[in-house]
């Protein structure tokens, strides 16, 4: 049974009740079928079990709790009117239009740089890429875009607000899926890939359509963080990231169990790797931060946060990045929001790595041997 596998898919049912998850992936909202949600994956991993198990479910336990599960959700919250984004969600987002069953659609796999729009290729030499998925009818000629993204920019989905009156953290960190007609071509020529990987039918698309919504009611929060215990490839994952390119490779696997045959080319996609020990579980919102909470913890995890906001000077800058280079590598700590609770990193060497690794096209159906 593979670490990897539990995480951020839809896992087979006898799979997702072992591990304690229901279900894989999140996104919802507007009318246009645009979605949010950002702040990460639920995890159920790490608890210590209660009662008495055999050896054989022991061992079992373990291996999912070393593992991060996507949280699923029954509804999207409305989003706080303190949580602003500096570049409008999806601006030009419609509904997924529904094909006609004979049409013949191409897919395109899209990838370019992190805010290419702003900095060109600046982050794409360091690797840091955003990945989306383009459509293309033959009957009508049309181009889609499809993509996953933060509804208020990746700061707010990795760092919380410190708002004053308010002992909690603040957090503006949905995620949503964006649909929306078009492919701008130079965006993702110029720097990034465009590059054809299957071609579907109108009846696959409508059936992906469907899924598409139900993944995006379902999964809500960014995570920008994947948490392992060390840069070897079997290393133990303790939590998984779950930003654009998770929805992207769903959308894959999603269309392979429909029927989809991808073409053999070598897909890459970037995480951001935090490196720990194992984590320690703290506690909720209310647990920590109501009125029987644990005030030490509450003000360790604020104080935690706060050199993470946005700054003013260079001067400010420089300060707090010294508090979190003392913070994270010099004390090796970290406090990761997770699934709508708090957990403690021990973090260490080497801390932090940005990887370009490549996760290859589905070949088919997912099934349990899969996983």
């Amino acid at each position: 049974m593979s670490l990897k596998s539990c995480f951020c898919r839809c896992a087979p049912q006898h799979l997702t009740n072992l591990c304690g998850s229901k279900s894989c992936s999140v996104w919802i909202t507007e009318p246009v079928f645009v979605v949010a949600g950002h702040l990460g994956c639920p995890t159920q991993a790490l608890r210590k079990p209660r009662g008495t198990y055999s050896r054989q479910k022991a061992v079992l336990v373990i291996l999912c709790a070393s593992i991060s599960q996507c949280r699923r959700f029954d509804y999207r919250p409305k989003t706080d009117p303190y949580c602003q984004a500096r570049y409008t969600f999806c601006p030009t987002g419609s509904a997924i239009p529904i094909m006609k069953e004979e049409d013949v659609i191409e897919v395109y796999r899209l990838q370019a740089p992190v805010w290419e729009f702003k900095y060109g290729d600046l982050l794409g030499h360091l690797k840091i890429m955003h990945d989306a998925v383009g459509f293309k009818s033959s009957l009508t000629g049309k181009n889609y875009t499809m993509e996953w993204y933060e509804l208020f920019q990746l700061g707010n989905c990795t760092f919380p607000h410190l708002r004053p009156g308010m002992e909690a953290p603040f957090w503006c960190n949905q995620g949503a899926a964006c649909f929306y007609e078009g492919i701008d071509d130079a965006h993702w020529k110029e720097n990034g890939t465009l590059v054809l990987v299957t071609t579907i039918s109108g009846t696959m698309f409508n059936e992906m359509a469907k899924w598409v919504r139900h993944d995006n009611e379902t999964g809500i929060y960014y995570e920008t963080w994947t948490v392992q215990a060390s840069p070897d490839k079997q290393s133990v994952v303790w939590f998984d990231s779950y930003e654009c390119s998770k929805f992207i490779l769903r959308t894959y696997q999603k269309l392979a169990d429909l029927g989809a045959v991808f073409k053999k080319i070598q897909t890459n996609y970037t995480s951001i790797i935090l490196f720990s020990g194992e984590p320690v579980y703290l506690g909720n919102e209310t647990s920590i931060f109501g009125p029987v909470g644990n005030k030490t913890l509450a003000a360790a995890i604020r104080d935690f946060y706060y050199p993470f906001k946005p700054h003013r000077t260079v001067r400010e800058f420089f300060v707090d990045l010294l508090k979190i280079i003392d913070r994270v590598i010099l004390s090796h700590q970290f406090y990761l929001f997770y699934n709508l609770e708090y957990w403690f990193l021990p973090m260490k060497f080497p801390y932090l790595k940005i990887i370009y690794e490549e996760v290859p096209l589905p070949t088919g159906i997912k099934t349990s041997f899969d996983v």
